[in-house]
Order: structure tokens, then C-alpha cells, then sequence
């Protein structure tokens, strides 16, 4: 099952309508996209849940208060939750209002977030 390209068209148009510089990468069968070289957010297929995910990097600040809300779950593929990382099912970005919150969230933690360190190339 691939990651749902409808919703990834949905979140380059709101980037894009954001006058957002991004870029993509595809990994682990989802999509991951990055604002200055740090994870943004993604598109993660869940198997437990059976469906694409928003994976959305909102900082500990927000993290607590946006985990109570029924349509996020704890980021937790590796079997622990990564703190400041939240999945969001598809009844919390169905339409583009709740869609834009999220990435407005994310967003507004970037410019604090760490980027990765960069992977030697052999």
C-alpha cells in the first residue's frame, strides 16, 4: 500500500499557497517533507491503523495539548512515542481548514527544531 498521494498534492498546494520552500523525500513507503532541511511533516502508512497518517513535527510545546484530541495518536513506529511528533488520522485533516492548522503548527516549530545530522556518503 503507498502513502496517499491526494493528500500529499494537498499539503505541496498548501505549502505552496503558504509561499513555503520545501522539499520531498521518500522513505520507509512514505513521504517526508522537509522546510530547511529538517522533517516538516509526512505521510506515514500505518499498519495497525490501516491507513495514511499525517506525521506532524509540532515541538513539546504543543505536543500534550494537541495528543488529547481524538484524532492524534503518539508518533510511535519504532515502539516508542517520540515526543513532539504526532500522527494525525484522516479525520483530523479531511478538510483544508484542519489540514492548514496542522502544517501552520508544524510550521511555527521548524524554526527551532534540530536538523538532522548529515549522513557521510561512501
Amino acid at each position: 500500500m503507498a502513502y496517499d498521494e491526494y493528500l500529499a498534492d494537498r499539503i505541496r498546494q498548501q505549502l505552496k499557497e503558504k509561499r513555503t520552500a520545501f522539499s520531498e523525500l521518500k522513505m520507509m513507503g512514505g513521504l517526508c517533507f522537509k522546510v530547511d532541511n529538517k522533517m516538516l511533516c509526512g505521510i506515514h502508512i500505518d499498519k495497525n491503523y490501516g491507513d495514511s497518517l499525517l506525521m506532524a513535527r509540532i515541538g513539546l510545546n504543543a505536543y500534550e495539548k494537541e495528543l488529547n484530541k481524538a484524532e492524534c495518536l503518539p508518533m510511535d513506529f519504532t515502539g516508542r512515542p517520540m515526543k513532539g511528533y504526532i500522527f494525525v488520522t484522516p479525520d483530523g485533516f479531511d478538510n483544508d481548514v484542519d489540514l492548514s492548522y496542522w502544517l501552520d503548527l508544524c510550521l511555527a516549530f521548524n524554526p527551532s527544531a534540530k536538523a538532522s545530522k548529515p549522513k557521510n556518503k561512501k
